[in-house]
């Protein structure tokens, strides 16, 4: 199928299709429209957004049949095939010759590309791996001096994701402080912030920080250049005495003090309200991964907050109310959320 008819035929199950890259388009047309006609054929529409436990159920059926006919040992080889290079010459003839694409994508009317993302999430065994040992940081800063910062490199030694590494490393290369803020810290995390927003601002806006005690008093700055984007390692590096989430939880904290003139948002009657708004309008979202919410549209569920301050929100409801969560997904932590603690909220408010 040439381009434009790939791009028109799957247009109808996929809208935004016109979007995407022609190579996305080329593999779509390839793995995915001949499986939309024959779903198209038995009256099953294409799904995005959350993966159902049914759906879930199928993606491992279809691997442990893969497994089986193929006789490869594990699902971490077959979809993290680069981790095992003495077998991967193997491995990927074994795919190709028993049609891999076509065998995880049975039964389930998604394009193959979130099958297979979907796939790595629940079969990675390097997900919810807790707490660094002792010897784990006494690794990654030897890791670290022989390959800076290659975290794709020192993740793979590690066993740990790319995120992982590069955020722990940033926690432990430096004598940092745990305790509350002193009032020294917390000047210093005020005027490095000062200083990378000025860099980020424009000449006429400048003007509005004339003075540290002015930006202090009142940051009348547009939301984004306030709390979006902006470079933590920079400003852990200015503080001194901090790793850079605590910089950004601290300034979190700052900010929504100010935007809400200092009231007490989650306490009382109005934090049962901020809960329970929350978890209705997560639930409502249906969406498979955290990385797929819109923090910023959710914020107005609270207040006029950060959307980081609403992200933190959820940390704390999920570690306190949902047990077990590290090993459940986002969408199964939401539905514990909606299901069990919310009638509880609802009914104590």
């Amino acid at each position: 199928v040439d381009l434009d008819t790939a791009k028109q035929e799957l247009e109808e199950f996929i809208p935004h299709v016109r979007n995407m890259s022609d190579s996305s388009i080329r593999k779509m047309a390839g793995r995915d429209l001949m499986r939309f006609k024959q779903f198209k054929k038995q009256g099953i529409a294409v799904k995005f957004g959350r993966f159902s436990q049914k759906e879930n159920n199928q993606i491992r059926k279809n691997i442990e049949e893969f497994l089986s006919i193929t006789g490869i040992d594990s699902a971490e080889k077959l979809l993290f095939t680069s981790r095992y290079p003495e077998d991967k010459e193997t491995v990927s003839r074994l795919k190709a010759e028993h049609l891999f694409c076509e065998k995880l994508s049975e039964g389930i009317p998604r394009p193959w590309r979130l099958i297979y993302y979907r796939a790595r999430k629940m079969f990675d065994p390097n997900n919810y791996k807790g707490r660094y040992t002792k010897e784990e940081k006494e690794k990654l800063k030897k890791y670290y001096a022989l390959h800076g910062n290659d975290w794709k490199k020192i993740s793979e030694m590690m066993s740990r994701s790319n995120l992982s590494v590069a955020m722990k490393y940033s926690e432990i290369k430096s004598a940092v402080n745990y305790g509350p803020w002193s009032k020294e810290e917390t000047q210093k995390l005020m005027c490095a912030m000062e200083e990378v927003i000025r860099k980020r601002m424009q000449t006429g806006d400048a003007n509005s920080l004339s003075s540290s005690s002015k930006s202090n008093r009142d940051l009348l700055i547009d939301r984004e250049k306030l709390y979006q984007k902006l470079p933590w390692t920079e400003i852990e590096a200015k503080v001194g005495t901090r790793y850079w989430r605590q910089c950004k939880q601290k300034w979190t904290t700052i900010l929504t003090n100010k935007m809400t003139k200092g009231q007490q948002l989650y306490r009382g009657t109005r934090g049962l309200q901020a809960k329970i708004n929350l978890i209705k309008r997560l639930h409502e979202m249906q969406v498979e991964d955290a990385n797929e919410v819109n923090w910023e549209e959710l914020s107005t569920t609270i207040g006029d907050v950060p959307k980081s301050y609403v992200q933190a929100k959820f940390y704390k409801l999920k570690v306190s109310c949902v047990p077990l969560w590290q090993r459940k997904t986002f969408s199964e932590i939401v539905d514990y959320l909606f299901e069990k603690k919310l009638p509880e909220l609802e009914e104590k408010l």
